[in-house]
């Protein structure tokens, strides 16, 4: 019975990393839809001083390092998200911190990401960034949703997973 119970609960975490993969795919392939069919491409939409809405294509990978090598990045992402689903569905009973729910927050945003950006490079050979920070190179949501989620998997595996001990233990 503990078997079945504590396979449930699994079952449940693993359906909230599908839930946020699906939200950032969806919130992401949406806002670069918008960004598409009303910011004409190299277009600013909007300035508020810190930041501003454009329309830009990424043809590499973040903050644009291997422009023009799509076909690689898609082979190497590809290659990322199974790691990341290996790691997350074979070796959970092995890592007692995989149970987390705030790591599987991160594994779903890092996911959701890669994912996102993922549509844009097999379907149009590039990718939209539309967020330009100004002191950063310009990005969308999937960027900021595994840049976000990489920070909070930093933080469990640092904090959380024991790897760092205080120095009265």
């Amino acid at each position: 019975m503990e078997k079945l119970h504590s396979r449930s609960q699994s079952n449940r975490r693993d359906i909230y990393i599908g839930v946020i993969v699906l939200l950032v795919i969806i919130a992401d392939q949406i806002t670069k839809y918008l960004v598409k069919t009303h910011i004409a491409y190299g277009d600013v939409w909007r300035d508020w001083g810190f930041i501003q809405i454009v329309n830009v294509r990424n043809t590499g990978a973040s903050f644009g390092i291997f422009a023009n090598h799509t076909n690689s990045i898609i082979i190497v992402v590809f290659i990322e998200i199974v790691l990341i689903l290996a790691i997350v569905f074979l070796l959970r009973s092995r890592l007692a911190f995989m149970e987390n729910m705030l790591l599987r927050t991160g594994i779903g945003l890092v996911l959701g990401g890669a994912i996102g950006n993922q549509i844009d490079r097999i379907a149009y050979k590039y990718v939209t960034d539309f967020i330009d920070w100004k002191i950063w190179p310009v990005s969308n949501v999937a960027d900021v949703s595994a840049v976000t989620g990489t920070i909070i998997i930093a933080f469990c595996i640092l904090f959380r997973s024991g790897m760092l001990k205080r120095k009265n233990e």
